[in-house]
């Protein structure tokens, strides 16, 4: 049910406050504030108007502007007052459906996984071994446990294969007119955008626009654009404002500027209580043994070992994702994704609620450890590269993990990726198709994983400005579209999946903006 706008704004505002009341910049408003009465330019007479301008001038009131926008950027905008709460998570029943039975079956696994090796899902760590960790906690990766006996819970291509089952119900046997031509493997009927929508929405990486990653562009010599870029780059940060930092990164980010841009646009300022928050997160990792530890570990150990860009933050890597495993602030991004998430119970304590311990509901932590992986780059400091992961997460990456039919969510990327390349290159599409090489069994797995670890670093975090930039995923579509379009020759000579694999197994030598900017502007629609 639509809302008429002014209803959706009140409730929106209303939202908004309610959810910055009990946050720490809300008492630390009240605290200038008070500090405020005590300074000779502000008069009673004028009490309320001075204050707001003691705010507006201390730099307070930015601050509260940066913290709104963060809450608009993540939240969707409101339902209808009386829509159920799972109208929110997800508006349509069988996507609902879809995931819950996606979970149970990643939960069972789980669960058949403590039976067969005979451990808890959750356990309290001996003393010797709690001191044992927190001695090691800066070098876990020299510890070489078995872990041969645990299994991955699920490959990209097993949710891939759960992707392709989806239908809408209220259409039976494939009747829906508009849909009945699309020649790809999902087969649900989202609206998604054509090259002249996804234009005017990337409009700022038109041909003539200057860009961060394109070497060669005819209208102004690189290096003044660059020279430029980062003076105003500089004024962004200077004015504190994540508003006007989302908008300037669409043209890319300095090298230099790029942690701050970030962290400016996720609103992160690591204060004492976030450093506090961490260290909290890092005693329950030390305190407690989860299943999930072991997953995690493995899974290290295979991606970032087997990585030349990524080995050297190994233990990085198990500090961010173990203490994330334990972060229950992560649960509130369940009110607007359509998952659920998990729960058990620390060994003998079932049932009792302060012994709960919520399963993050992506186990497979491959795609996380490539998601924190390329940030480590960036920042160096645990707590806060922690804080801009968990950002991330909760703003984006969820929504690949996760079916939806949200725009970002992966359901719809597929289904954009499909689309493009059915619409706007036919004759490669229904090659592959005859061959038995869908295109989509070569780009699932780079789109689930936001392209970490197939693009160099270089060219990954580019390609992540944008995605912070215009605050949508849909930029992974495109992009999937566009290597197939720029390796188009090659693929329509190859005969079988695994030579159209071979011929895109390596993306680490693109350049990602001429890509995206040739697939986009320069196709002929």
């Amino acid at each position: 049910a639509m809302l008429d706008p002014d209803r959706g704004l009140s409730l929106t505002i209303a939202r908004v406050v309610q959810r910055l009341q009990g946050s720490s910049l809300h008492s630390q408003l009240e605290r200038q504030a008070r500090v405020s009465l005590h300074k000779p330019e502000i008069k009673l007479e004028s009490l309320k108007e001075d204050i707001k301008d003691f705010l507006k001038t201390s730099g307070w009131e930015k601050k509260l502007q940066n913290a709104v926008y963060s809450e608009l950027n993540v939240f969707p905008s409101p339902c209808h007052p009386a829509a159920p709460p799972e109208h929110i998570k997800e508006p349509l029943a069988y996507m609902r459906k879809a995931q819950g039975s996606w979970e149970k079956r990643i939960l069972k696994s789980l669960n058949s996984m403590c039976t067969e090796l005979n451990i808890p899902l959750a356990q309290k760590r001996p003393a010797n071994e709690q001191k044992e960790l927190l001695n090691k906690w800066n070098e876990m990766g020299t510890d070489e446990p078995d872990l041969s006996l645990f299994r991955p819970v699920y490959a990209p291509k097993d949710f891939l294969e759960v992707l392709m089952n989806l239908r809408n119900p209220n259409y039976e046997n494939g009747e829906q007119p508009s849909f009945r031509n699309h020649l790809g493997l999902i087969q649900v009927p989202l609206k998604v955008k054509d090259i002249p929508e996804l234009k005017e929405g990337f409009s700022e990486l038109g041909l003539n626009i200057g860009q961060l990653g394109i070497d060669d562009a005819a209208q102004v010599p690189p290096e003044f654009f660059e020279n430029e870029h980062v003076r105003v780059g500089q004024k962004v940060l200077a004015e504190q404002d994540s508003a006007a930092a989302q908008q300037y990164v669409r043209q890319g980010c300095p090298t230099a500027l790029r942690a701050d841009l970030w962290a400016l646009i996720l609103n992160i300022s690591n204060q004492p209580e976030d450093i506090l928050y961490y260290e909290q997160l890092k005693s329950n990792v030390i305190q407690h043994n989860l299943l999930v530890d072991s997953l995690i570990y493995k899974d290290v150990k295979l991606t970032a070992s087997n990585d030349d860009y990524y080995f050297v933050f190994e233990d990085y890597l198990y500090q961010v994702l173990l203490c994330f495993s334990r972060d229950t602030s992560v649960l509130e991004h369940f009110t607007y994704s359509s998952a659920t998430p998990p729960k058990s119970y620390i060994q003998g304590k079932l049932g009792m609620e302060e012994y709960a311990v919520f399963y993050p509901p992506n186990v497979n932590y491959n795609s996380f450890i490539l998601s924190v992986a390329p940030l480590c780059f960036l920042y160096h400091e645990p707590s806060k590269l922690y804080q801009i992961f968990r950002e991330m997460y909760v703003r984006f990456f969820f929504r690949l993990h996760s079916i939806s039919s949200h725009p970002s969510g992966i359901v719809s990327l597929c289904l954009l990726f499909e689309t493009l390349l059915q619409t706007h290159l036919p004759q490669l599409f229904y090659h592959l198709r005859e061959i038995g090489a869908q295109p989509l069994r070569i780009s699932f797995k780079w789109m689930v994983r936001a392209f970490s670890g197939y693009l160099a670093t270089d060219q990954l975090l580019l390609l992540w400005d944008r995605i912070l930039g215009y605050n949508s995923l849909e930029i992974l579509a495109v992009l999937a579209a566009a290597v197939f379009a720029f390796r188009a020759v090659n693929l329509m000579e190859v005969t079988s999946l695994a030579a159209a694999e071979a011929v895109l197994a390596d993306l680490s030598t693109l350049k990602v903006m001429p890509l995206l900017q040739i697939f986009l502007f320069a196709t002929v629609t």
